[in-house]
Formats: structure tokens, sequence, C-alpha cells
């Protein structure tokens, strides 16, 4: 079973999303149906932040000074019944201006989704493993996000 702890370090999120470790509890919960996520046993954890800090661990880990809109950080950690799989970091105010074409939740998902993948191995250096990832991707967001 996939597990995701939720760290709320900005007060913004909370005028979007009033439970965020509820709401990826819930996201994850729904992750874990898909049968080739079903088998995983994995934790991570979502920090959600802002631009300044964003910006802060883009510098220090990435050697890049500029804010982003997701950033990973993959560890693979084996302990007795869990493997932890890393860190992501996801701005608000990038999800927030996203989402003014868009809709909140739906940006959201597309980052800490992109994220994951980092974290379970993907990448896009290649245009062929950037193909690969964003069909992934749009897999669980479209499983997410599907009309009923």
């Amino acid at each position: 079973m996939i597990k995701a702890n939720v760290i709320l370090d900005n007060y913004k999120w909370k005028y979007k999303i009033k439970n965020p470790s509820q709401y990826f509890k819930n996201r994850i919960s729904k992750l874990n149906k898909l049968s080739s996520f079903k088998k995983k046993k994995q934790e991570f954890s979502i920090l959600l932040t802002n631009n300044v800090e964003m910006k802060r661990l883009n510098l220090k880990f990435k050697k890049k000074n500029s804010y982003t809109d997701v950033l990973s950080f993959p560890l693979h950690f084996s302990e007795k019944k869990n493997i932890y799989i890393g860190d992501i970091a996801i701005s608000y105010e990038i999800v927030n201006q996203r989402s003014k074409a868009s809709n909140f939740f739906l940006e959201l998902d597309k980052m800490w989704i992109h994220g994951y993948f980092h974290l379970i191995g993907y990448d896009h250096k290649k245009k062929k493993d950037f193909l690969k990832m964003t069909k992934k991707e749009n897999l669980v967001l479209n499983y997410f996000h599907k009309k009923n």
C-alpha cells in the first residue's frame, strides 16, 4: 500500500484545501486501487509550501537559483514493512496561478503525481522518457478526474 505524509508549510493552502492530509489520503487510496499500484509498499512525504521555500530548496539541492512548481527528492530506504521513497515539495503560488485557467485540484494532482513518478524512477531527460512518463501521469490524472 502507498502512503503519503503531508506537511503543511504555508497557510495559503488552507484557503483551497480545508484538510490537506485527508485530501491526499483519499487520492492515495484511489491510486492504490489501480492495478499497477496495488502491490506497492511505498511511503513518501509531500511538503505544501510556497515560492520562497521552493527557491531555497532548489538552490540548496539542485543548484538552481529560482523557484519551481514541484521538486522531487528520491530516496530508497528500505524498512521492514515499508519502503520510504522520498519527498515532494509543491509551490502554492504556481498551482494557484495555473488553476486560474484550469482547476486547483487538477493542477495540484498534476504536480504531486509528476513528483511521485520521479520518486519511483521516471525522468524526462530524453524525449522517449518524457513521452512514457507523461502517458503514465495522464492515466492517473484521467482516473482521478474522469467524468461520470
